[in-house]
């Protein structure tokens, strides 16, 4: 349940999300598309760029105030464009569709016509009506354009009086707001340069501003049999759009703007905009609120300066490969590094991917979508990191639960640090090996039965196990089993101890000491039991210690020969009437005086093993081995 594979499936979950592409994970990309869009530095006309300046003018509530009310008569907008300079450029964004009311169409054509104007047009689905372009087109490739871009039922276009006398019409759209467009969630970030409706190609408002002030007859565009990929206007170098003819729109552009009712500067392209209230609403871009007006200027400049912010199909593959390949690097680094490591170097891995795309939208103005796998990355950090926190949480546990009654606190901190040195299994290993007995067991026994206390004997039995219990763990022993009335403990694994033949003997004499203190307790309490003699057997050799039994219940345990002759021995205390026998090897590795017992044969070995015990008693013994 906490494995790797558990974080696989969140990749995977991930990677399909990002294939799959729904509104919320489009939400993610496009907020961090904005937020680059945002960090652009704005830029104001520059006169030594040899371009035209765009300039908005408003019609606001102080034009209403002079006026008087919405819509004006169009004879405002002639007596308006025949008294500003004849060099401005008029680009009108309201759609003059409806003949005036008031009957000034005559006036205002005749204005259009002595002015280089451009009016717009609306694309519609709810009829089918609308003239057809009256500027040419040349196609080349082999695609056909009405096939790939934007359709529409039909196109609101101003009337004939006025479509007539203006110098272009152009149409006013936004992509539409579908999913998987730049649109999806209402925001304008991109708009067509054309589009198809009954059966014609429109060109937008941009195009045809680019065309009638370069004085150009008709423009150009390639359509392949995958779409549209580029538009040009006259001698401008190419604008690479999308397959559907769209292009991103740059928001960063700064524009002087005027009233309506204000004297307008000269020799500059002019767009006409109502922000009065009530009669338009602003609309959202990556840059905030804009007046349609505003958004169609911005558009024109984009169109114009030859901008290209760049996103395409190609780019969204690599995104995907780079998702995949940073959220399987995050999993390896999780289980491969320390957690403090791996925890760095996926914030660097983040870094990296959000810094990248900074660079290129900076250098570049390339959308790169890094967010959504930089979001995935710490998702897989934290999933993987859990999983592994909760592993190891778990081994530590079962740890402490397998050898708590065993191994002293420290030496299961110890463990739980390096639980690799657990595993299913055994190594070879030198180790010393102690059984400790009680003699004489059956007159105590006897003594308690006669007084019919069985409980009695059994708390005086547990009362000496755990005495040697914590002597063994003191010591830094690891306590294997209790056998009856007999405990068998070893030193040097599962941590190593150089001094484990030492350790064995000083747990030896500090038990015989235990014993006659304990001794004394007894009498003191008035027990009437004949005293407590603990014999104790000790050998140093090679054996295998591991993990023994299955992979879901198993025992940490030794076996070989160098075990059965330690328990040999602790019997063999009985016959030569000493409480600690120790064999020739445990005497090669400890520094205390000794004397020799006798040689006994080892089954298994022709050779017979030398024994040993303490020479002096052990409280003397002790003393050295403690210096």
């Amino acid at each position: 349940m906490y494995s790797w594979k558990t974080v696989l499936v969140t990749i995977g979950l991930l990677f399909t999300l990002k294939l799959w592409n729904p509104m919320f994970i489009e939400n993610i990309s496009w907020s961090w598309f904005d937020y680059l869009h945002s960090t652009h530095p704005t830029e104001s006309y520059n006169p030594e760029s040899g371009l035209p300046e765009i300039v908005l003018v408003d019609i606001d509530e102080k034009s209403v105030a002079e006026f008087g009310q919405l819509p004006f008569p169009r004879d405002v907008y002639a007596t308006k464009m025949l008294n500003e300079h004849y060099t401005n450029t008029y680009v009108f964004t309201q759609i003059f569709s409806e003949e005036d009311r008031f009957g000034g169409d005559a006036a205002f054509a005749e204005a259009l016509v002595n002015r280089l104007s451009i009016l717009a047009s609306a694309p519609t689905i709810q009829t089918e009506i609308g003239s057809s372009p009256f500027v040419g087109t040349s196609t080349l490739g082999g695609g056909e354009a009405k096939d790939a871009v934007w359709g529409f039922s039909g196109v609101l276009s101003p009337i004939p009086v006025l479509e007539s006398n203006t110098y272009g019409v152009g149409v006013t759209t936004a992509t539409p707001s579908i999913s998987g467009t730049p649109n999806f969630d209402g925001t304008i970030r991109s708009a067509p340069l054309l589009l198809q409706a009954n059966d014609q190609i429109y060109p937008s408002l941009a195009v045809e501003v680019l065309r009638a002030y370069n004085d150009e007859k008709s423009y150009q565009m390639k359509v392949t049999d995958a779409g549209v990929e580029w538009i040009r206007v006259g001698r401008q170098p190419p604008i690479a759009t999308t397959p559907q003819g769209d292009i991103m729109i740059s928001y960063w552009n700064t524009f002087r703007r005027f009233s309506f009712s204000d004297p307008l500067p000269e020799n500059v392209i002019l767009v006409f905009g109502v922000t009065a209230e009530g009669w338009n609403n602003p609309v959202s871009t990556p840059r905030g609120v804009m007046y349609p007006h505003e958004v169609q200027a911005n558009l024109i400049q984009t169109a114009l300066t030859g901008v290209q912010i760049q996103q395409s199909y190609f780019l969204e593959f690599l995104e995907t490969v780079l998702l995949l390949t940073v959220l399987l690097i995050v999993l390896v680094m999780v289980y491969r590094l320390p957690t403090g490591l791996s925890g760095t170097l996926s914030l660097v891995l983040v870094g990296l991917q959000v810094g990248g795309s900074y660079y290129i939208w900076t250098s570049e103005l390339v959308l790169f979508d890094t967010f959504f796998s930089s979001m995935a990355s710490l998702i897989v950090f934290g999933h993987a990191s859990f999983n592994k926190y909760y592993v190891t949480f778990q081994e530590k546990q079962q740890i402490k639960k397998q050898f708590q009654k065993y191994l002293s606190p420290d030496m299961i901190e110890e463990l739980q640090k390096h639980p690799e040195k657990l595993r299913l299994g055994g190594d070879r290993k030198e180790l010393s090996f102690l059984f400790a007995d009680i003699v004489g067991f059956t007159p105590i026994s006897e003594a308690y039965m006669k007084n019919d206390d069985p409980e009695g004997l059994v708390l005086l039995i547990n009362r000496f196990l755990d005495g040697m219990s914590k002597v063994v763990l003191n010591n830094g022993g690891t306590i294997d089993k209790f056998m009856g009335d007999c405990l068998m403990a070893w030193w040097g694994a599962p941590l190593d101890c150089p001094n484990h033949a030492e350790m064995a003997m000083k747990s030896a004499m500090e038990i015989e000491l235990l014993t006659e203190q304990m001794n004394r307790e007894i009498e003191e309490e008035g027990l009437d039991i004949p005293p407590v003699v603990i014999g104790t057997g000790i050998n140093t050799g090679q054996c295998i210690v591991g993990n023994m039994g299955s992979e879901e219940r198993f025992d940490y345990s030794v076996v070989g020969d160098a075990v059965n002759l330690a328990a040999r021995l602790e019997v063999q205390t009985r016959q030569y009437d000493t409480p600690i026998l120790f064999s020739e090897f445990t005497k090669d590795q400890i520094d205390i005086d000794w004397k020799y017992i006798d040689e006994i044969n080892v089954k298994g070995k022709e050779i017979p093993v030398k024994i040993y015990a303490p020479l002096f008693g052990a409280e003397k013994e002790l003393r050295k081995l403690n210096k």
